[in-house]
């Protein structure tokens, strides 16, 4: 192939390249108001991958409404207990854990409920500061512009709850017999503490350490009060 010719279908091929990059960088700001409208039910990547790799899951969308109060509580109370008062980002949190890394200090985590369901909707897992500096602006945008209600709503029907497993009822099924509606404050505390790693942490079949996390997180969410006056108030 002549060096000319070459040299052009590098550059084309690189400007498609570019080309995907843009679109996938918008995309997102594009499905954010189309997301606030409170009869889409939006589906997280990690979903469109089990669907790729053609193992399906189970998802069953259910309104806020349709999901008790327990579990509401729980997880703002285990993920994000200042869900309410931020913007999307808890700028405190992240100030600590900025500081602990310039330290060497192990960091920990700072992610709120809103970046959360950025990341599940839009990007990857994993621990990357690429994907990081991607989750930042989507939370604010998106707390901007979904109430607090649809945002948890949001959150709680893409929520991974164990291999397949997503969302709040799928979860309660599956874990406990019963509907997303039914869920105990113990049941939900369970829940709750599983998130963070679903795959080790089965609400169905706790261990000593999680039960006495679950037990503390349902001290915390029966005095969650003012915490919560987004949802409920």
């Amino acid at each position: 192939m002549p060096k000319r010719l070459k040299a052009g279908s590098l550059r084309h091929a690189a400007r498609r390249v570019v080309l995907v990059v843009l679109v996938l960088l918008v995309l997102p700001y594009l499905l954010i108001p189309v997301y606030a409208l409170p009869f889409t039910r939006p589906v997280s990547t990690l979903m469109l991958s089990e669907l790729v790799l053609l193992r399906g899951y189970d998802r069953r969308w259910v309104d806020i409404d349709a999901i008790s109060p327990n579990l509401v509580r729980a997880v703002m109370m285990s993920e994000d207990g200042q869900f309410c008062s931020h913007g999307g980002v808890d700028w405190r949190q992240m100030r600590g854990v900025m500081q602990d890394a310039l330290d060497g200090e192990a960091t920990r985590g700072a992610s709120t409920i809103s970046m959360q369901t950025a990341k599940n909707l839009f990007l990857w897992n994993g621990r990357f500061f690429v994907r990081k500096v991607l989750e930042l602006p989507l939370a604010l945008a998106s707390d901007t512009v979904w109430s607090k209600r649809r945002m948890m709503e949001i959150y709680l029907n893409v929520a991974e709850w164990g291999p397949g497993i997503y969302g709040a009822e799928a979860a309660a099924q599956h874990y406990f017999k019963t509907s997303a509606s039914k869920l105990s404050t113990s049941q939900s505390a369970l829940l709750a503490v599983a998130l963070p790693n679903p795959f080790t942490r089965v609400a169905s079949k706790p261990g000593r350490g999680m039960r006495r996390l679950a037990a503390l997180i349902d001290r915390r969410a029966r005095n969650s009060g003012e915490y919560i006056k987004c949802i409920y108030g």
